[in-house]
């Protein structure tokens, strides 16, 4: 499968859980970027943030009913959304660690956290190969320990949609909401 499929298609992931987010659920899109996961859950019927720093992406998804979204720096920047709670976080393709706090606490009562990004030997595939950017083992497991109930976790070699090294991870906020 090419670049395209990348761009346009949602994660196999990401469609696997997306079942467990709570109907017409606000959904938060971590680093959206083109919007494939903005666009695939705002048509579910959720209703969709998204958040990306590039701006030309963000205007690409203007006018997509279901999706709001906002161009912000999240590595350089305040967090856009304190104080706010989703039903569901998804982060594709991306790892900044200082935002675990936020996307933690953002998370509401009965909320699913759907992330997958790639891990340590993606390094012998391609970029990222910086180990900033690439998960360590366990690290998805460790985030989520003791704060979500883990309903799958992968740490795999993947060819689709090219040669990677990713870890994925579905938990789920068993926590009552406030």
């Amino acid at each position: 499968m090419g670049l395209h499929h990348e761009l346009e298609s949602p994660s196999a992931w990401v469609r696997r859980y997306a079942p467990l987010i709570r109907a017409g659920g606000r959904v938060l899109d971590v680093a959206c970027g083109g919007g494939r996961h903005a666009r695939y859950l705002a048509g579910l019927g959720h209703r969709v943030e998204a958040v990306d720093r590039d701006l030309e992406a963000v205007r690409e998804l203007a006018g997509v009913t279901g999706v709001t979204a906002r161009a912000a720096d999240l590595e350089g920047g305040p967090w856009p959304y304190a104080g706010q709670r989703f039903d569901a976080i998804v982060v594709t393709n991306y790892l900044h660690r200082p935002l675990f706090p936020h996307l933690l606490a953002a998370l509401a009562g009965g909320g699913v956290l759907i992330y997958e990004t790639f891990a340590a030997g993606n390094e012998r595939y391609g970029r990222p190969g910086n180990p900033d950017f690439l998960l360590r083992p366990g690290e998805l497991l460790e985030l989520a320990r003791g704060r979500l109930r883990v309903a799958a976790y992968e740490d795999v070699y993947t060819d689709d949609p090219k040669p990677a090294m990713v870890q994925r991870l579905c938990a789920v906020n068993e926590k009552v909401a406030a």
